[in-house]
C-alpha cells in the first residue's frame, strides 16, 4: 500500500533529528570548550606564590586560575577524551542492537555532563586527574555517538536517512560554533570554570528532556500521527534491517568496502580534529588577540560546517530520489568534496592567507567543506551492512577516532617545537592522508548490500 509522506518539519521524526542536533550541540560543546580554555588556563608564566600583587589581580586568579602545562600536556589533555571514546566504540555498537537507546544515550549524556561539572575542582588537584576525568568522559560520550545512529535504522524511511542522518550529526559540527561562541565572553567576564559548570548543567537538563521525549519505536511514540507511523513502518518493511546477535567476523574482515570506510574514517577525523580543537590556537598564533575575539572569530568556521552538513545530507537524498546520481556515485562524489577541499583550503592557509581576510576565509572553508562526508562516507556503512549497522558503525569509528587520538596529539608535540614550521608539517601531512584515502576510497567503495550481509548469509565465525 502506498502512503504520501507526512510534511516533514510537523514531523515525530524530525523532531528526534533536532533533539539529536541539540545532545551532539551539547556533547561537543563539553568536549572542544577545553580548547579555547586552555589558552586562559596557561596564559601566564607568572609564578603562582607572587606575594606583591593587587586586589583585582589576586581576584583575577582566583577566578581564572592558571597552570603551568606545557604544550605537551595540554596535547595530551586535549586528546586524552578519545581514549575514552575509543573503548567504548564497538561494545556500544553491538549493545546498541540489543538494550534500550532511551536509555543508553540518555544515561551516557547525564555522566559526560557530570564528569563535564568535575574538571574545574580536579585542575586544581593536577593535570593527571584533568586526564582521568577527560578519558572517563569519553567513554560516555562514545555511547552516545555510537547508539544515536542506530536510531535511524528504526525512525527513518530509506529516501530521508541522508538529510536525517545529517541533520542530527550537524550538531557535531555546530557545538564547536556554539562553544567557541559562548566561551570567549564567559572566560572574559565569569571565569574560565563557569565554562564547564554552564555546559555540564545544559547537559544535565538535556538528558532529563531525552527521556521524557523520545521512543523506541514509532508505533510507541504517543504524539505521532497515523499517516507518519504507516509511512515509517512500510518504507523500512522494504528493506533488510533485521538485527542478528551471529556477526559474520571473517567475512567483514575480507570485505574492501568496510577497509575503505574506515580508513576514510580514519583521514576524516584526523583532519576534523585539528580543526575543531586548534583552531583557536591557530589564530592565536597568527594574530594574537584576547580570548573574547579568538571566540568570535573561532565560531565561524564551526558555523559555516554546520551549514554545509545539513546541505549536504539534503543534496545526497534530493540526487537520490530524483535519481540525478546513483547511490554509489553520491557517496563517491560527497566524500571525494570531503576530504580533497579541506587539503586544498589548509595547504591555501600556508601559502595563499597573507592577510587577516584571507586566513579567515581559506580557515572557514576548510572547516566547511570536510561537512560534504555527511552525505557521503560517514553513512556508507548503512548502505553496504544494514543488519550490522550498530556494530560496524562502531568498528569504523575506532578506527576514525584513532586518526583523532593521534593527530591531536602529534599536533601538540609539533606545536612545542618550533610553531611557525610545526603548522605547515601538520597541515602537509593531514593532507596528504587526506588524498590518498580519497583516491583509495574511489577505487574500492560499494553502496550496495554486501553479500555477507544479507538475511540469507548463514556463514558465521
Amino acid at each position: 500500500m502506498f502512503f504520501i509522506p507526512v510534511p516533514k518539519f510537523c514531523s515525530v521524526r524530525y523532531g528526534i533529528a533536532i533533539l539529536l542536533l541539540f545532545c551532539n550541540v551539547v556533547v561537543m560543546s563539553q568536549r572542544v570548550c577545553i580548547s579555547l580554555t586552555m589558552i586562559a588556563m596557561v596564559n601566564s608564566t607568572e609564578p603562582h606564590g607572587l606575594s606583591n600583587i593587587s586586589t583585582k589581580e589576586l581576584q583575577d586568579n582566583i577566578k581564572n586560575p592558571v597552570y603551568n602545562w606545557s604544550p605537551e600536556i595540554q596535547g595530551i589533555i586535549l586528546s586524552s577524551i578519545f581514549y575514552g571514546v575509543l573503548i567504548s566504540q564497538i561494545p556500544a555498537g553491538y549493545l546498541s542492537g540489543i538494550y534500550s537507546l532511551k536509555k543508553m544515550i540518555g544515561f551516557a549524556l547525564f555522566f559526560s555532563s557530570l564528569f563535564t561539572l568535575l574538571i574545574p575542582p580536579v585542575a586544581e588537584l593536577g593535570e593527571t586527574l584533568v586526564i582521568v576525568c577527560r578519558i572517563i568522559k569519553g567513554l560516555f560520550q562514545g555511547v552516545t555517538l555510537t547508539a544515536q545512529q542506530i536510531i535511524w535504522t528504526k525512525w527513518a524511511p530509506p529516501l530521508e536517512q541522508g538529510r536525517l542522518t545529517s541533520l542530527s550529526l550537524s550538531g557535531l559540527l555546530l557545538g564547536p560554533c556554539v562553544v567557541m561562541l559562548m566561551t570567549g565572553f564567559i572566560c572574559d567576564s565569569l571565569g574560565w570554570p563557569m565554562v564547564f559548570y554552564i555546559f555540564g548543567a545544559m547537559g544535565c537538563v538535556l538528558s532529563l528532556l531525552w527521556f521524557i521525549l523520545y521512543y523506541e519505536y514509532p508505533k510507541d511514540h504517543p504524539f505521532i500521527s497515523i499517516g507518519e507511523k504507516e509511512y515509517i513502518t512500510s518504507s523500512l518493511d522494504q528493506q533488510d534491517s533485521s538485527n542478528s546477535p551471529s556477526l559474520p567476523i571473517k567475512a567483514m574482515i575480507k570485505s574492501p568496502p568496510l577497509w575503505v570506510i574506515s580508513l576514510t574514517n580514519f583521514a576524516f577525523f584526523w583532519t576534523n580534529s585539528i580543526l575543531s580543537m586548534y583552531t583557536p590556537m591557530f589564530i592565536n598564533f597568527r594574530f594574537q588577540i584576547n580570548i573574547r575575539e579568538n571566540g568570535l572569530l573561532s565560531s565561524l568556521p564551526h558555523l559555516f560546517a554546520w551549514i554545509f552538513a545539513v546541505l549536504a545530507g539534503h543534496m545526497a537524498d534530493v540526487f537520490l530520489s530524483k535519481n540525478i546520481l546513483s547511490l554509489l556515485t553520491i557517496r563517491k562524489l560527497f566524500t571525494s568534496l570531503g576530504l580533497l577541499l579541506p587539503a586544498i583550503f589548509c595547504l591555501s592557509l600556508l601559502y595563499l592567507s597573507s592577510s587577516f581576510h584571507a586566513t579567515m576565509i581559506f580557515l572557514t572553508l576548510a572547516n566547511a567543506t570536510g561537512s560534504f562526508t555527511m552525505g557521503g562516507l560517514l553513512i556508507n556503512v548503512l548502505d553496504i551492512a544494514p543488519r550490522y549497522y550498530g556494530f560496524l558503525k562502531g568498528v569504523t569509528n575506532v578506527i576514525g577516532l584513532t586518526g583523532g587520538l593521534v593527530s591531536s596529539t602529534l599536533t601538540g608535540m609539533m606545536l612545542s617545537q618550533d610553531s611557525e614550521s610545526s603548522w605547515f608539517k601538520i597541515f602537509f601531512l593531514m593532507s596528504a592522508i587526506n588524498v590518498i584515502s580519497q583516491i583509495l576510497y574511489i577505487i574500492f567503495a560499494k553502496a550496495e548490500v554486501q553479500d555477507w550481509a544479507k538475511e540469507r548469509q548463514n556463514t558465521y565465525l
